[in-house]
């Protein structure tokens, strides 16, 4: 079932009805291949077609859907080029980020960062997933806010669209949130030290597990992939 069709009236309409469409999709609310109809989503809304049309033309360049003139608006599957080269921009960023974050934390970072982590551990003691997933950006946007780089943060959102898909899919079985949890712990322990080496470390062997996960995951559900 999708998720809420309620919008605040103090933000932008269409980036609102983005991030939605953008939920619904790596959540896997709306699987592959589904058309978009900019008439039903206006209606989802109660808007206008026209800040409908701009979450599509923003959902195509994420990589989420395919607009076809005269056809329609379809979800793409998830294109396995796509994460991998998804995976490497991803690592190249947060990589220097974590570094530069090392070097400049302070302890009221480290609380922040921990609070995140007790969040963490809370949902997954709830088994609450979509929580996890929330709080697992969160700690990551965190770290680029530490680096004080809001624009590495806002970069990798841009291109992991298609790669949360694949995040989403593993959480319950070929990436456990436990183990991500420890993970991130170890990133945590390294930025303590103030140990930029430590947490290059930590971040690559974490990201590395997005890479790891897709070659299972595409075996499972291998009609939600493309090899393009």
């Amino acid at each position: 079932m999708p998720s809420s069709s309620v919008l605040n009236p103090t933000q932008p309409v269409n980036q609102q009805i983005y991030r939605i469409l953008r939920s619904d999709i790596v959540h896997c609310l709306i699987p592959p291949g589904t058309p978009l109809s900019e008439k039903e989503v206006s209606m989802r809304f109660d808007v206008s077609r026209q800040p409908v049309r701009e979450a599509f033309i923003k959902l195509a360049e994420t990589g989420l859907v395919q607009i076809r003139p005269q056809r329609g608006t379809y979800v793409n599957r998830i294109s396995v080029n796509h994460v991998k080269n998804g995976c490497f921009i991803r690592e190249a960023i947060e990589r220097a980020v974590v570094k530069r974050a090392a070097s400049m934390a302070t302890d009221s970072h480290l609380y922040m960062l921990e609070q995140l982590l007790n969040q963490q551990r809370v949902a997954i003691d709830r088994n609450q997933l979509d929580d996890f997933f929330q709080l697992d950006d969160e700690f990551h946007e965190q770290l680029a806010l530490v680096a004080d780089c809001r624009l590495a943060w806002d970069t990798v959102e841009n291109i992991k669209a298609t790669m949360d898909r694949v995040r989403y899919m593993s959480l319950d079985h070929v990436s456990p949130t436990n183990m991500l949890l420890a993970q991130h712990y170890a990133i945590f322990e390294a930025l303590k030290k103030h140990n930029e080496d430590e947490a290059d470390q930590a971040m690559h062997r974490h990201l590395h597990e997005i890479s790891q996960s897709i070659l299972l995951i595409r075996q499972e559900n291998s009609d939600w992939f493309s090899e393009e």
